[in-house]
């Protein structure tokens, strides 16, 4: 059984108090708990550091929500693979839609960022997803293929043992829709599907899918339990332990049944 992930993105949200404090109150809740679920919180780059000090021993992980393609020099804003491992990140996320379609990140340096992390020996979560409008004109599974080829491009097979992917309906982000657990477990069969086709079955069979897009405490249950949805990427809801805490219990819940 593929070990879940239950991944926090607070994008640009909360201040060093309120990171710090919500940081410690996800230890707290986890602390003496065996997890057998993967617990990941990606908070902005400025408190990166303190969020990691506040989770301390819990098990808890901490990744950035971004990096660049480049180990060091004259790209001003950036923040490299060795910058988020020298404080204690073991993953990123790329191809986040947000920075796909607000900041309008293309498949290529989405690709060089991927391959980057995965050199630097940081686990790769890569989201790819479709749009309300792609989606009605039934263009879900080619904008999926799409987005796995150009972000996978020259990802060899052992590689993919670094890489999660995150299937985010852009349509079902921040909006309150949440695609229905039929639909978000069609689309993860497709991506293991693609995977299958590119690598090979066992490769398929291994690599996690994480749902993203509006999981709440009253969705995750139904959402965690379909068969090829191996995990959560979750936003606004990953801002309290009051919102975050019930989805971590329930992939422990479902990981132990």
């Amino acid at each position: 059984m593929r070990r879940m992930i239950i991944a926090g993105n607070w994008k640009m949200n909360t201040d060093l108090a309120s990171g710090t404090a919500l940081a410690s109150g996800l230890a707290e809740l986890v602390s003496g708990k065996e997890l057998s679920v993967d617990v990941l919180v990606c908070p902005p780059f400025p408190y990166l550091q303190a969020v990691r000090q506040a989770v301390g021993e819990s098990g808890i992980s901490v990744g950035g929500q971004n990096c660049y393609f480049e180990p060091s020099g004259a790209f001003t804003g950036e923040v490299s693979v060795g910058m988020l491992q020298d404080i204690g990140c073991d993953s990123v996320l790329l191809g986040h839609s947000e920075r796909r379609h607000i900041l309008k990140e293309c498949n290529g340096l989405i690709n060089k960022k991927t391959k980057a992390a995965i050199a630097g020996g940081l686990r790769a979560v890569l989201c790819v997803g479709e749009l309300l409008e792609e989606r009605e004109a039934g263009n879900t599974e080619a904008v999926l293929d799409e987005q796995m080829a150009g972000g996978l491009e020259d990802v060899s097979a052992e590689q993919m043992t670094q890489v999660v992917i995150a299937y985010e309906p852009v349509w079902a982000i921040g909006t309150g829709k949440t695609a229905s657990p039929e639909q978000a477990e069609q689309a993860h069969a497709h991506l293991r599907n693609w995977l299958a086709s590119r690598y090979t079955q066992e490769l398929a069979d291994s690599v996690r899918i994480l749902y993203g897009g509006s999981v709440k405490p009253g969705n995750a249950m139904e959402l965690l339990g379909q068969p090829n949805v191996d995990g959560a990427l979750v936003g606004g809801a990953s801002l309290s332990v009051e919102n975050f805490g019930p989805i971590i219990e329930a992939g422990l819940e479902i990981s132990k049944a």
